[in-house]
């Protein structure tokens, strides 16, 4: 019988999935430590959004988070982390410098390997990343990153079998120096059979004895199907979860595949009994982190617009900080589109945010009408070639709107030109600011720009939701406002059933609430409009979207009273400056007073990791600023006026 070794992901790309990233570091020490003791030897800790992100909703330094993991599993342990070739642990491509100086640095805070992946499969941003990481001293995984096409294309070549054997050919080709291979499919869409024949293939590709591992989630609900298809096609290792960060958005929990490979040839060789009791632990120690609904879903969508599960759930806590959450279903259906004319890279970070972030704008600011960065600068080549040629007219768009050319040149070429990247620079950021210049201030700065700085200077806040905080804004919110927030929210859902029964254990958390109406056999009435009802004897006002029901056996008449006197609209003197998307204020770079030319940078709003600039529409003087730093803005919100 085959033993199937497994890392445990639970500790980064768990929380990623079904945190958003966002977890102290204490918390999650006694469970590390128990499944040391069950017998876990590999690891997952850090890295990809794990790093950012305890920056900047954790209050935590990451590297103080690698060193005590370290000091709990003790030496021998295997501790990986994740890095995204020329992008190291951010969204931007960075110089040769900082790359060098993440391989060093990671080496230095106890990581033993580094797992490195190029989301649009560039062997050139593979190449001097995973020399770097050998160079270090640490083990070197590189990885072909995987993704499956929506159905219905015309694309035949693009991420199959024979697609991601050429790339493995490149790789062996560029003689990169590696020490395991991992074929990671972010989004989980890769189908069973692709998968198979996939790791078949490399088996035979890849010298004797070489280690292959198989990364997938469980988003699309085929998890278990593309982990047992990886291990018959030959892979030696799998990544799992454990609960309550496993299945769904993250990977197929430990004892479910422990329960796949009984009765086969293969197994897991674990003694299920002390995993059931870290599982346990692991439950209880996370169960004041809030848990969003779509974190643990099956979404059978994900395989038409492919988002990855450790990006859903960390795009959707940041739609909530920015109150964008009912925009979720749009953002997704316009996913399809950007994946299909950006070039087919794979959706997996920092691709998969390029990707999100342009549905994004597509969907808040006109179709195509705005092309943001990120995604700009991959389809004109500033992250490297694209597996397709993206659309023609997308990259006009993007050349014109960004002020660049198309380009073929080297990444880090063009990044070591670049006087605002790199070492001596990020010095000078930290200089400026009166920073201690040390190798780990400059890679927080050069990674996590001025988020990064703020955490420095002790300015930074927790945005880690708990359970209680989310109870406390559930109490403040009125019944009824409640109810059509929600339907809003689901207007497209069919279930409609399921829709009452949720809405119901909603209101049970709320004091002395009214039952809400349950469907029955009876007649149902489907609604949509606007109504006065009444709650604790006061009137509001609900809309209900197009396909909403109600049972009217189970509702009381109530008298509708008499509507109030609109309020007087709020009139603004001067020309209004308007928020260009919905998000929060990240930074307001003008006073009143001030004189302003039109065109000129007057505020930044910070929405799906996105700083989008908020310019001047004329040239002027600021007559008022009705908005503060950190203060949420809806779209074409007035921030300020001109005169």
């Amino acid at each position: 019988m085959k033993k199937i070794r497994f890392m445990d992901v639970s500790f980064r790309d768990g929380f990623q999935s079904c945190f958003g990233a966002r977890v102290k570091t204490e918390d999650f020490l006694p469970a590390l430590e128990a499944a040391v003791h069950a017998g876990t030897d590999n690891f997952e800790i850090g890295g990809g959004a794990r790093f950012q992100s305890l920056y900047f909703y954790c209050e935590e330094d990451a590297f103080t988070m690698m060193d005590t993991a370290r000091k709990i599993v003790g030496p021998d342990i295997n501790l990986q982390t994740l890095s995204r070739g020329a992008n190291v642990v951010g969204l931007v491509s960075q110089s040769r410098d900082i790359i060098d100086l993440h391989a060093r640095l990671f080496k230095k805070h106890g990581i033993t390997t580094i797992r490195n992946f190029d989301a649009l499969m560039d062997v050139r941003n593979l190449a001097f990343s995973g020399q770097c990481i050998h160079d270090a001293g640490l083990k070197h995984q590189v990885v072909v990153a995987l993704m499956g096409l929506p159905p219905g294309l015309t694309e035949t070549y693009c991420h199959t079998p024979q697609f991601y054997l050429d790339k493995l050919q490149e790789i062996l080709d560029a003689e990169i120096p590696f020490d395991s291979v991992a074929f990671k499919d972010a989004s989980g869409t890769t189908t069973p059979a692709v998968v198979h024949e996939t790791i078949k293939g490399a088996r035979k590709m890849l010298p004797e004895g070489t280690i292959i591992q198989f990364h997938t989630h469980d988003t699309a609900g085929m998890g278990v199907a593309c982990n047992f298809a990886a291990i018959t096609g030959g892979a030696d290792i799998i990544d799992l979860s454990m609960a309550p960060v496993s299945g769904g958005t993250a990977e197929v929990d430990i004892l479910t595949m422990w329960q796949r490979l009984r009765g086969t040839e293969y197994t897991l060789d674990i003694d299920q009994e002390k995993y059931l009791e870290v599982e346990a632990l692991f439950i209880d120690q996370m169960y004041k982190y809030y848990m969003p609904p779509e974190a643990t879903a099956v979404n059978p969508v994900i395989s038409f617009s492919p988002m990855p599960g450790g990006a859903l759930t960390a795009n959707t806590q940041m739609m909530r900080d920015n109150n964008t959450l009912h925009l979720f279903p749009q953002v997704i259906n316009n996913m399809r589109e950007v994946v299909v004319k950006g070039g087919f890279g794979a959706s997996v970070t920092p691709v998969s945010q390029f990707y999100f972030q342009q549905a994004f704008a597509n969907t808040v600011q006109g179709h195509w009408k705005k092309i943001t960065d990120g995604y700009g600068k991959m389809v004109l080549g500033y992250f490297g070639k694209t597996p397709a040629r993206p659309d023609e007219e997308v990259v006009r768009l993007a050349s014109e709107q960004l002020g660049l050319a198309p380009t073929v040149e080297d990444v880090h070429d063009i990044n070591d030109r670049n006087p605002e990247l790199g070492v001596a620079y990020n010095k000078s950021l930290l200089q400026k600011a009166h920073i201690p210049q040390t190798d780990e201030n400059i890679f927080i700065a050069a990674t996590c720009g001025a988020k990064g700085i703020a955490f420095l200077q002790g300015d930074c806040a927790t945005g880690i939701r708990y359970k209680a905080d989310i109870a406390v804004e559930i109490k403040a919110t009125p019944r009824a406002e409640v109810v059509a927030a929600y339907h809003e929210a689901h207007k497209h859902d069919i279930h409609q059933k399921e829709v009452n029964h949720r809405l119901e254990e909603l209101f049970s958390k709320l004091p002395s609430a009214t039952p809400v109406p349950v469907q029955s056999a009876s007649k149902v009435i489907s609604m949509a409009g606007n109504f006065t009802v009444f709650v604790d004897g006061a009137p509001y006002t609900v809309s209900f979207a197009e396909g909403s029901a109600i049972n009217p056996q189970s509702v009381a008449a109530a008298p509708v009273a008499e509507a109030d006197a609109a309020p007087a609209p709020q009139i603004h003197a001067g020309i209004p400056v308007p928020a260009v998307m919905p998000g929060n204020v990240f930074s307001i770079s003008v006073k009143v007073g001030d004189e302003v030319k039109e065109g000129e940078e007057v505020a930044v709003i910070e929405a799906m990791k996105m700083e989008t600039p908020v310019k001047a529409p004329c040239s002027g003087r600021i007559l008022s600023i009705t908005v503060a730093k950190g203060d949420p803005v809806g779209m074409g919100e007035i921030m300020m006026t001109i005169e």
